[in-house]
């Protein structure tokens, strides 16, 4: 199913639509699966919707989470000083998720550095955010931003101040390393499948050829497994 979907006939055909988001995935697009190649937006996008919906069907097995898509990150930043919470305060109301953000265990900010896609995870039961880098980076302005996302974001959804100096900042050290340029986008969904699970990152670089396959079937089946 997956080499067809990825033959040459099939670059021009829409394989899948989800509804949902309404995330089209033509051939075209679902080719970024392939070896050596980046990772794009809709395929991320539309797996994430997957693991949200994985976790819906199974709420015993899984945490309690929220995906951000692509885009959040960068709306949140897009300010002249570097942070704009107005740009995103619509995106996470009651009526919009059909549940509270506040009530997950884990919420998951994809990071894009240009031509690398980094994971943010806030995590509001452990009171921490971390941050993995596939190729072991930091970035202190994406905690600062996202400590003071919380921060706006239960003072406007409850009303409440709450204070979080007192979490803790965690660079995600005992990561599997990326060995080459064009697998962060395959690091970074699987980091949000694993950790959506409650598991650790028991997987190498030597696995991403199986995720990228076991990633397209999950996608033309709209099912992440």
């Amino acid at each position: 199913m997956v080499a067809n979907a990825f033959s040459q006939p099939s670059r021009r055909k829409v394989l899948v639509t989800h509804e949902n988001s309404n995330i089209t995935i033509s051939g075209e697009v679902l080719r970024c699966l392939r070896p050596k190649a980046w990772l794009n937006d809709e395929v991320i996008n539309v797996y994430l919707e997957l693991l949200k919906e994985r976790e819906k069907k199974e709420p015993k097995k899984f945490l309690k989470c929220h995906f951000f898509n692509t885009f959040f990150y960068k709306k949140l930043i897009s300010g002249r000083a570097g942070y704009d919470y107005k740009a995103v305060r619509r995106w996470t109301t009651q009526r919009k998720l059909g549940y509270s953000l506040l009530e997950c265990d884990k919420i998951f900010v994809p990071v894009h550095k240009q031509i690398h896609w980094c994971l943010a995870v806030i995590d509001k039961k452990e009171e921490k955010i971390q941050y993995l880098d596939s190729l072991g980076g930091i970035d202190k302005q994406v905690m600062r931003v996202l400590a003071r996302y919380i921060v706006d974001e239960v003072k406007d959804k409850n009303g409440e101040d709450i204070d979080v100096t007192s979490w803790q900042q965690e660079y995600v050290t005992d990561l599997p390393n990326q060995e080459n340029g064009f697998d962060c986008g395959v690091f970074m969904i699987k980091f949000a499948d694993f950790y959506s699970r409650g598991l650790g990152l028991c997987f190498k670089q030597e696995d991403m050829p199986y995720f990228r396959s076991r990633t397209a079937k999950e996608i033309l089946k709209l099912r992440a497994d």
